[in-house]
């Protein structure tokens, strides 16, 4: 048992936690795997939570470019995380915090800190048990008040940063009864040249996994297709658990069907008979169907949407796809979205936008690209083409009309041109001295107050809106008056900071200093999004009529 006094260890919590590992190569999905598992937990009547657990050394991933590690999403206390914290949130339709996610620079600069202040009265500090011991308590603070805590290891078992955190979960299996410990495996099952599902690496990996002193209880196949009986049977054999513990996790068309197959599978039933939940459990027939009735929407047409960026990575914009997608399960149609890379048009969008339906202009850091992203906002602007900008995209809105209306000849963000003549988007007195570059901008929730009679109001349905933030310059107080007697417009506002523009006499122009995405659920869609995807198909329904009137003939929707 647990003696360090850091740990807070009380057996009498009754969480149940199912520990998730992954083998063979990264990137297989056991966040997905895990995440789905978790939305069937929930759907059974059960409180669900996770923790992400990071072996890098950042504090967090504030820092970290997004070719390495796709987007830095953000949560609603501001913490900066690893994007599956927002497939959490997503498919468990939860707010986690920043407790929620563990990693290797904040577990050592906490033990560092109550060693430097002599909390540990003189003794040697070592991995074990101080820091496993922190691991362990953060783990179990992450998971106060829920039925089950799902709590994923970054990484593949064997790499050398992972170790302690596997030995701490090897003595969280020691502390717990056995009913409430449930150690999951996820691995790879490739196809040979003959095209037999190949079991070794499956192997491999879980005798590594046996070798820290943990035994997997259920493993998860990743392979192109379901697991054939005879895969299933060769896993069971060779890696001693039942054939019934072995379950496939197939490629599918779409990540939000994946609890769907595990739920085929029988991965849920599973682990309610492991934790001995089945009596507590909703009954089958009276478990929501409301996931599965959001994400199998019948789609009925279209939209094509361009993201203007700088990371030509779909997980750099990983939240900006998934609120696109929703917005598609909504409103019934497919929403396709088109890459088009900002730092290739800086003379021009060389046709790139002519073919599609709406323009998005998203978040980033930097000054490449970015005037490609005023020239896309140009031709949104211009052209009457529904638009949506986002962080730096709604900066580059500003910069975009005070050139090319205001005639601010040079305008441009302090950020990008410290030498500007018209500085329009600025940093704010508070933030003159901030050093630092982790954990040092505005971040998380705030609330922002709309303006009445407002595209913005149409959009969130009320005056006032709390969204996420990530940014650290400001639209500069002093060009308020510039655009004051503007149809180019600040409809929302908190305190002296532009948060939404709005564009009269167009269909949809619309930018927001926050980022809504990162608060879009499936069935809860962000309304930047919702709205840009409705003025879109809007206006297809229109220009149909238009043809029905010219033709003569009727046009069905």
């Amino acid at each position: 048992m647990p003696t360090d006094s850091d740990t807070n260890y009380d057996p009498t919590l009754g969480n149940k936690f199912i520990f998730v590992t992954g083998g063979v190569m990264s990137g297989l999905g056991k966040g997905i795997t895990a995440a789905s598992t978790g939305r069937l937990l929930k759907n059974a009547g059960f409180d669900v939570t996770a923790v992400k657990i990071d072996p890098y050394l950042n504090v967090d991933a504030g820092t970290m470019n997004p070719y390495q590690h796709g987007e830095v999403y953000v949560l609603k206390d501001g913490g900066e995380v690893d994007l599956d914290l927002g497939n959490y949130e997503r498919f468990l339709d939860i707010d986690m915090t920043f407790d929620h996610n563990i990693t290797t620079g904040k577990t050592y600069q906490h033990v560092i800190e109550k060693e430097r202040s002599g909390d540990y009265l003189g003794k040697t500090v070592q991995i074990i048990p101080h820091i496993t011991n922190d691991i362990k308590r953060r783990i179990r603070e992450a998971a106060e008040g829920s039925d089950v805590c799902l709590v994923e290891v970054g990484g593949t078992v064997g790499d050398i940063e992972g170790m302690p955190y596997l030995e701490a979960l090897r003595q969280f299996s020691h502390e717990e009864d056995d009913e409430d410990i449930l150690f999951a495996h996820v691995t790879l099952v490739p196809y040979s040249k003959n095209g037999e599902q190949k079991t070794k690496p499956t192997q491999h990996s879980v005798k590594e996994v046996r070798s820290i002193g943990l035994q997997p209880d259920v493993i998860v196949g990743r392979c192109d297709d379901k697991l054939d009986p005879e895969t299933k049977e060769k896993i069971a054999l060779f890696c001693d658990i039942p054939t019934d513990a072995v379950f496939s996790n197939p490629d599918v068309e779409d990540v939000y069907h994946v609890p769907l197959v595990v739920e085929e599978e029988g991965l849920d039933d599973f682990v309610l008979e492991k934790f001995d939940l089945e009596d507590e459990a909703l009954p089958s027939d009276e478990r929501t169907k409301e996931w599965r009735e959001v994400v199998t929407t019948e789609k009925s047409g279209e939209v094509d949407i361009a993201l203007v960026g700088k990371y030509d990575l779909e997980d750099a914009y990983m939240s900006i796809h998934e609120s696109l997608k929703h917005a598609g399960f909504e409103l019934g149609v497919d929403v396709n979205v088109h890459w088009v890379a900002a730092d290739e048009m800086a003379e021009g969008h060389g046709g790139q936008l002519e073919d599609v339906d709406g323009i998005i202009v998203p978040g980033g850091f930097g000054m490449r690209g970015t005037e490609g992203k005023i020239n896309a906002v140009q031709y949104a602007r211009e052209n009457d083409v529904p638009f949506l900008g986002l962080c730096l995209g709604f900066q580059m809105a500003v910069v975009e009309y005070a050139r090319n209306v205001l005639g601010l000849e040079g305008a441009h963000s302090a950020e990008m041109d410290a030498e500007t003549p018209h500085p329009v988007i600025d940093i704010l007195p508070e933030q003159y001295e901030v050093e630092d570059m982790g954990g040092t901008m505005r971040l998380g929730s705030h609330e922002t107050r709309i303006e009445s009679d407002t595209l913005a109001e149409e959009v969130y349905g009320d005056t006032s809106c709390t969204e996420r933030h990530r940014h650290r310059y400001e639209v500069n107080p002093e060009y308020f008056e510039d655009f004051a007697d503007e149809p180019f417009s600040f409809s929302g506002t908190a305190g002296n900071r532009m948060e939404i523009l709005e564009l009269e006499d167009h269909p949809y122009f619309f930018g927001t200093q926050f980022h809504p995405e990162y608060s879009s659920r499936p069935g809860d869609t962000s309304p930047p999004f919702l709205g840009l995807v409705e003025t879109i198909l809007a206006g297809s329904e229109a220009g149909a009529d238009d043809a029905d009137t010219q033709s003569g003939q009727e046009v069905t929707f």
